[in-house]
């Protein structure tokens, strides 16, 4: 039989089974979740041009939350987008 070699972040959620640190949800929970998740899947692209002032400005922010900065700009758009 193949060995199926594994990532990094796969290893990590196989032991965390073994450690017990997930729990079974209802089917009901798990759409909820699926869901949420679903609502915020990425199927756009946009091009804009900042500042490149600005830029620098976000990346250190993004870069202060251990986050990368697209990620960040992504947030802060959905925010604005829900208020």
């Amino acid at each position: 039989m193949r060995r199926i070699k594994l990532t990094r972040q796969e290893k990590a959620i196989e032991e965390a089974i073994g450690r017990g640190e997930y729990i079974k949800v209802s089917d009901e929970e798990f759409s909820r979740i699926a869901g949420a998740i679903a609502a915020r899947k990425k199927d756009a692209i946009l091009h804009i041009r900042v500042n490149s002032g600005d830029l620098n400005n976000i990346k250190n922010k993004a870069q202060k939350l251990g986050v990368k900065y697209q990620t960040f700009i992504s947030e802060v758009l959905h925010r604005l987008a829900r208020a």
